[in-house]
């Protein structure tokens, strides 16, 4: 392998595809990218089993990409993100000169580093599998933005640990939840298609990271074990998470008695102000709400207790409830809009979310119970 190519492509290439890797893992060829050129071109690889992500480089006049040799090599990600980072040019000559003896070089820097033989790197299948939808990158990124965080951090139930993806009647639903709270955005998607896979929320993260932009579409392929995010030059494939997913429909209340229509951003504040309040390392906020007058507390017997009124419109006979203040915050700040409304059936029935201005998603809060 011998090659030129600017620093800038090299360097951002080589740190999207290592987002994949990690660091830690106990099997050696996974703490390295593959290097592969061939076919003027230039393919580099990272995995940690459940996520892989390949990037394309091919010749043109912006990556200054011009291949002597072809070849392949597998690096330490460490080691060669250091590397290209901290040589002082605009170009980057790479060149294998003895067995996986790597020779980086730009202006007057030249380092030498021991690689690994590339065959011993896990083979990855990076078919396409048949199914198949593409989607707005806008859209992607809303439907990652407003349920990811819902997910479950407990390995206790997998399956919840990811968001649910329903394609049918021309309906995309999009469910997360850790049983304690929901996000489901739900879109007109007009495709023959149809399927229900569960895809790991740290693999969506990854594709907002690494794939979304302002604009522009990202193809989705997928079968019932894995998913791929392909754009013009990157794949992003995930395995899918096993076992059926809760049918949480049932959870969504249909009818209200009590309706709280208030600032989004008033709301967050609010609630924002009392974090540092915690009884048992939960903020828990008390609601109250009547026509009249609309308090927000929180208390503490170790801390110390606060107190603000809100000003929204509240119908319904008087309420009194109280929840986690984290959760509804960010139920709250990922809806779109300027005005929340919040509806609610009973003190201890799960409340929901939602917002005019974005008809699409619905958050869901199960209140807690609390003795003051």
């Amino acid at each position: 392998m011998n090659l030129t190519i600017s620093k800038t492509e090299f360097y951002n290439t080589l740190q999207l595809v290592s987002r994949a890797i990690s660091p830690n893992s106990p099997q050696t060829s996974l703490r390295g990218l593959k290097i592969d050129v061939k076919d003027k071109s230039m393919v580099v690889t990272g995995s940690d089993a459940d996520i892989s992500i390949q990037r394309t480089i091919t010749s043109n006049d912006k990556n200054k990409l011009n291949i002597l040799e072809e070849g392949s090599i597998l690096i330490e990600s460490k080691y060669l993100l250091e590397i290209v980072r901290k040589i002082d040019s605009e170009e980057i000559h790479v060149e294998i000169i003895d067995g996986s003896l790597t020779k980086f070089s730009g202006n007057s820097a030249v380092f030498k580093i021991n690689g690994m033989n590339p065959h011993d790197y896990p083979t990855i299948d990076f078919s396409k599998p048949a199914n198949s939808v593409v989607i707005s990158s806008n859209i992607m990124s809303d439907i990652i933005e407003q349920t990811t965080f819902a997910t479950s951090i407990k390995e206790t139930k997998p399956v919840l640990t990811g968001v649910n993806f329903h394609l049918s009647d021309n309906t995309l639903c999009c469910t997360a939840t850790d049983s304690y709270r929901l996000a489901k955005k739900t879109i007109p998607f007009t495709s023959s298609d149809s399927f229900n896979v569960t895809i790991p929320s740290k693999s969506l993260n990854e594709v907002k990271a690494t794939m979304i932009g302002d604009e522009g579409e990202i193809q989705i392929y997928l079968n019932d074990k894995k998913a791929q995010f392909v754009n013009e030059d990157m794949i992003l494939q995930t395995r899918l998470l096993d076992g059926g997913y809760p049918e949480t429909d049932r959870l969504i209340p249909k009818e209200f008695k009590y309706t709280l229509e208030i600032n989004r951003s008033d709301l967050i504040h609010a609630i924002d102000r009392t974090t540092f309040i915690k009884t048992d390392n939960m903020t828990i906020n008390r609601l109250q709400c009547s026509t009249d007058e609309i308090v927000l507390t929180n208390k503490s017997q170790e801390i110390g207790e606060s107190h603000e009124t809100l000003v929204g419109t509240f119908t319904g006979e008087p309420l009194d409830i109280s929840f986690s203040g984290n959760y509804v915050m960010e139920a709250a700040r990922s809806i779109r809009g300027d005005k929340l409304k919040i509806e609610f059936v009973g003190e201890m029935r799960p409340f929901i979310l939602s917002s005019e201005e974005d008809p699409t998603i619905l958050q869901l809060v199960l209140p807690v119970r609390t003795y003051n």
